[in-house]
């Protein structure tokens, strides 16, 4: 086992996490800090397991892509109450002086085994598991589920409108209508890992290393007292540029691309149009016509405006001549399944399973493994186990940190995780990668010796 040093990673203080800070520990309910003063009072401070699981896939979505760990053990490794941190709570006349010393010297000393970031993952499979001294697995809840929950919907969704692109480069869009600073940047490295070509986003880009790009806006080209005026200084800065072409005609915006093009010559080096309005599959079959005619076959077209996986799938099916897209707000915010019904919960303490009994919301007691089973190169159905179980198949869940630190393995550059996510993505049912419900969705099951040991702890508990 090799533990990470202790090293600040990233230099910007987001909203969430900073190098010295990590999980900024107020960010978390008001009720875990009542249950950790609780804890602290009955002196509750053997070891807890918490799973964290989705109970069911969103709509429409046949698989969930696992991202967001990268961050969750970053910023666990560097937990800490603050003095200031520690005044506020005082303020509120809630908390004993006491419990607040105890604060004072918080950090997360527990162990964390988790699927790898870019694994497709079912409902009901953990994603991760927490062992950890009670108050330490307690308070974490909150981070872990809004960055696990954010960044695995957006990963999810991003998958899809790859998959509708059917081979054609998708760009992220999507900043400036994303719920906050700290959503964007982590959307463009989600997003990224699922098979995303690049985003817009310089910060996302700057942080996570994912491939930036950007072509015009409208306003350059009204600022201008004509459209070919703006075609010609902004080509003549930036030589090989994707040219906005639906500012006001999207074919006149065409016509003086081709114009700019016959008065260049041989210095016209432009890539590509893009057409962000209208009939895209009209508008583009008129565009790549009139651009054959002149001779620009190179130049390419792209795609913005309100696309969604539907829009792209219908354009890619009718054989639109369109080399990519650019996607904002309907990959920003999964506009058609906006959140997961994603939970952590407690499956054992002090070494007993533990259960929930609410009716729709099982809880499957213990720490768990997962296996996936495959046929040949292909992946046939998933079975949930206890977590000293050794089934057919290769386990999903591994270590990730040990005394509230990573271990090295687990740190890896992104096109790595990039790579890993469409190797097993690829291993899938074919209607399973799709983007239309399965109608026999991917078999996931629990193991004989898992059932018998939730009924055990059921009756137990129930009793």
């Amino acid at each position: 086992m090799e533990i990470m040093p202790d090293e600040a990673g990233g230099d910007w203080d987001g909203g969430v996490y900073s190098p010295d800070r990590g999980a900024l520990p107020l960010f978390t309910d008001l009720y875990q800090l009542r249950m950790l003063q609780a804890y602290f009072e009955e002196g509750m401070m053997e070891e807890a397991v918490f799973s964290l699981f989705v109970r069911r896939l969103p709509p429409r979505r046949n698989l969930l892509i696992a991202c967001g760990l990268d961050t969750v053990a970053r910023c666990l490794e560097r937990i800490r109450f603050t003095p200031s941190d520690l005044s506020y709570l005082d303020s509120l006349g809630e908390f004993s002086g006491r419990f607040l010393d105890w604060l004072g010297g918080f950090r997360f000393t527990g162990d964390v085994r988790a699927v790898r970031e870019g694994t497709p993952v079912f409902a009901r499979e953990p994603i991760m598991e927490v062992s950890a001294p009670l108050p330490q697995a307690q308070l974490i809840e909150t981070f872990v589920l809004n960055q696990i929950q954010l960044q695995t919907m957006l990963a999810s969704k991003a998958y899809r409108l790859v998959a509708a692109a059917d081979g054609r480069p998708v760009v992220d869009f999507g900043a400036r209508r994303i719920h906050g600073i700290d959503a964007a940047v982590h959307a463009a490295r989600a997003f990224y890992v699922a098979g995303i070509s690049a985003t817009s986003n310089v910060l996302g880009g700057r942080l996570h290393g994912v491939p930036l790009a950007g072509t015009m806006a409208h306003s350059y080209i009204q600022s201008h007292e004509d459209e070919l005026a703006a075609f010609r200084a902004f080509s003549r800065l930036y030589p090989e540029t994707v040219l906005l072409v639906d500012t006001y005609d999207p074919i006149g915006g065409v016509k003086n691309v081709i114009r700019l093009a016959e008065s260049l010559g041989d210095d016209f080096a432009v890539r590509a149009i893009r057409i962000d309005s209208g009939d895209l599959l009209d508008l583009s079959m008129r565009a790549r016509e009139a651009l054959d005619a002149a001779g620009l076959h190179r130049v390419e077209i792209l795609a913005s405006g309100g696309l969604d996986e539907d829009a792209i799938s219908d354009l890619v099916s009718a054989g639109a001549p369109i080399d990519g897209f650019g996607v904002g707000t309907g990959m920003g915010v999964s506009s058609d399944a906006p959140y997961l019904d994603i939970v952590y919960k407690m499956t054992a303490y002090a070494g007993r399973g533990r259960v929930k009994l609410s009716a729709f919301k099982e809880v499957l007691p213990g720490p768990k493994q997962v296996f996936r089973a495959s046929d040949c190169a292909f992946d046939t159905g998933d079975i949930i186990a206890r977590a000293d179980e050794d089934l057919r198949g290769r386990p999903l869940l591994s270590d990730v940190m040990r005394g509230g630190r990573r271990l090295r393995h687990t740190v890896v550059d992104i096109d790595a995780v990039r790579r890993y996510a469409a190797e097993q993505l690829a291993r899938l049912p074919a209607s399973t990668r799709g983007i239309t419900v399965c109608d026999r969705p991917y078999p996931v099951e629990a193991s004989a010796a898992l059932r018998d040991y939730h009924c055990e702890v059921s009756m137990r508990t129930a009793s």
